[in-house]
């Protein structure tokens, strides 16, 4: 017998400029299964920013794509993060098109960049809150003006 969570399935598709993710829910169990899974320094990195996202607005949703943690405006993708050996990845599925004065976005993708954080280097907290802050507000008006 399958969970919810495990019969839950997510799917995605592109509507006009922006990628959708079906299964979004407003707070997802799996995410916070992920984040206990992850105890630890960057673990601990990685749910101060996640939390960040979650807090942009009421109708921020989430889902595990990938097998990280997804920041969505509805069912529209903005932000992500994820763990690795030795530093955790802050992602922004459009962050190519993302102001960035503080050149903190790495990756030469056509479409999404990401800020990698390290335990040992001190994170530019207002450069890497003002990305989010950005993010969340583009995916906005990629909604809104199709």
């Amino acid at each position: 017998m399958t969970s919810d969570l495990e019969s839950r399935k997510w799917s995605r598709r592109r509507e006009g400029n922006c990628l959708r993710f079906n299964g979004a829910l407003a707070r997802d169990p799996a995410i916070d299964a992920w984040m206990k899974e992850r105890a630890g320094g960057l673990g601990a990195i990685a749910h101060q920013w996640f939390e960040m996202m979650r807090k942009c607005g009421d109708e921020v949703r989430e889902l595990l794509h990938d097998g990280c943690p997804v920041a969505c405006l509805g069912d529209a993708p903005f932000g992500y993060v994820n763990v690795f050996t030795s530093h955790v990845n802050v992602g922004f599925f459009h962050g190519a098109s993302l102001p960035d004065p503080a050149r903190l976005l790495e990756g030469t993708g056509k479409f999404m960049r990401h800020v990698r954080l390290r335990p040992e280097t001190a994170a530019n907290v207002r450069a890497l809150s003002r990305l989010i802050d950005a993010a969340y507000s583009d995916i906005k008006a990629r909604i809104e003006h199709g």
